[in-house]
């Protein structure tokens, strides 16, 4: 059954960062929250998969080897399939992602914030 989905209600679910919930599923993607806070994220590639990071709140910066772009709240980057990045927010930021279904979180490299699974957020 489709419902409506409130942004605010979902972030107040969670407070970790890094940490991406499942929000909703069309078309083979899943759209994702996450709160980020602090360089953690390490270079990666995504070979098969596009990555879309639409900023809610906050400003965040991505790196990819040819330079940078700063992303402010209502705008997002896709970073395309085969291009090595990372992200480094500016302070606290609110993202959501529009990915894949069975990405892989950090693409082959592994970190302390490279997650197996996502949780589920159900806001009702």
């Amino acid at each position: 059954m489709p419902k409506v989905v409130n942004l605010e209600r979902c972030f107040e679910q969670f407070a970790d960062t890094f940490s991406p919930k499942i929000v909703a599923e069309l078309n083979g993607q899943q759209v994702k929250l996450v709160r980020l806070e602090g360089d953690k994220v390490p270079w990666h590639t995504h070979d098969q998969e596009d990555e879309m990071f639409y900023v809610l709140e906050g400003v965040l910066e991505i790196f990819e080897k040819q330079g940078s772009v700063t992303v402010q709240a209502g705008e997002f980057y896709i970073v395309p399939r085969g291009v090595e990045h990372r992200v480094a927010p500016q302070g606290h930021v609110k993202l959501m992602l529009f990915e894949p279904a069975g990405i892989a979180h950090t693409g082959k490299v592994r970190s302390e914030i490279t997650k197996y699974r996502f949780d589920r957020l159900d806001e009702e």
